[in-house]
């Protein structure tokens, strides 16, 4: 066992300073604009885009099409999106307030001993794989601070190429520039976890509760991806498809009353089906008048999930034919939502602390 820091002998004359030994926990979601003007849209969508991960087409087709018509075209019409959803308060988007949150109350829980004796020895920060805070940034503050051990964290309950794996891409590439590197430890997704699933039904109880009408149909939309990714091998669709049954049996639903769908749909190719918008358009055709959507792919609540389901989407189905319709919130920074990242956490520092 290593000794604490106070029982270590003095260095010697002339040594570098050595920071006290500690273990980090970086939580790390997808990424943020830092304003919804047009360039600082187009900022945020070039790095994101531009990720090989999350597009795979070749270079020599999507770099014309990115650089000569999306970023033309779509930082406007993002811009407005982010718009209707903006923290004026902080001047920062929702999910990098809610990440913050998370953040800090994890680092609350450390300081309470929630998650057992480790005292001051654990430094608890967040990051952005796109946009700011940038991973690197970050990483290199924590190992500056004596971080000799990080425990990353994707907030991604299910493993995609196009989120988990590119998380870890840019924190490698971060210790490749450090001489003395931190070990690194990575959080598994934990989308069929029996402490995450009981806290999504909780959740979706909760608020289901505080609604003024009962759904006839709930939707469990996950962000999509293109089908290809399924064919090529990507885990992604059968373990949303997991998430939701085990959260259809955890509520004790018929399967009619718990949908899987795929949201966020870009470009023409085909995505992962059935799509969540042409659903909504379906139920509300077929006589649906009151729906609910929970989005049990997103660990704070984003642009996906407050404007494009609770905007788009719900102006959708009622101009349909539909009359109510609630987008329940992601678990966020609630109990729930704590409950389940302190549980990870707890469970990945095992052996560090």
């Amino acid at each position: 066992m290593t000794p604490p820091d106070s029982l270590r002998p003095p260095l010697p004359p002339g040594h570098p300073p050595i920071a006290p030994r500690k273990i980090g926990v970086l939580l790390v979601n997808l990424g943020t604009p830092e304003a919804t003007d047009y360039f600082s849209m187009r900022r945020y969508l070039k790095e994101f885009l531009s990720d090989r991960r999350v597009i795979e087409t070749p270079r020599w087709l999507w770099w014309p099409l990115l650089n000569l018509v999306i970023l033309t075209v779509r930082p406007g019409r993002k811009g407005r999106d982010y718009d209707k959803i903006w923290n004026r308060e902080r001047d920062e988007s929702p999910l990098k307030t809610i990440t913050r949150q998370q953040a800090e109350t994890l680092a609350a829980s450390v300081a309470s001993g929630t998650l057992g004796p480790c005292g001051g020895e654990l430094v608890v920060d967040f990051a952005m794989r796109y946009g700011k805070p940038p991973m690197a940034e970050r990483l290199k503050a924590m190992r500056a601070a004596g971080c000799d051990r990080i425990l990353l964290v994707p907030l991604y309950p299910q493993y995609s190429a196009a989120t988990t794996a590119t998380v870890c891409d840019k924190a490698f590439e971060a210790l490749a520039g450090m001489r003395w590197q931190p070990s690194l430890r990575v959080a598994p997704p934990w989308g069929d976890d029996p402490v995450y699933v009981k806290a999504l039904a909780d959740s979706t109880r909760r608020h289901l509760a505080a609604l003024d009408f009962e759904p006839e149909v709930v939707l469990a939309s996950f962000h999509g991806v293109p089908r290809d990714y399924l064919d090529k091998g990507d885990p992604y669709h059968c373990q949303c498809a997991k998430t939701a049954r085990l959260l259809r049996e955890e509520l004790g639903w018929p399967a009619e009353r718990l949908r899987l769908t795929f949201q966020s749909r870009f470009g023409p190719a085909e995505w992962l089906q059935p799509y969540t918008l042409e659903t909504v358009k379906a139920l509300a055709a077929s006589g649906v008048k009151r729906l609910a959507v929970v989005t049990p792919g997103f660990a704070a609540d984003c642009l996906e999930t407050l404007e494009e389901i609770g905007v788009e989407n719900a102006e959708i189905f009622k101009k349909a034919g539909g009359t109510h319709f609630a987008a329940l919130p992601c678990l966020n920074a609630d109990p729930e939502g704590m409950r389940v990242i302190e549980a990870v956490v707890a469970r990945e520092l095992s052996g560090w602390i």
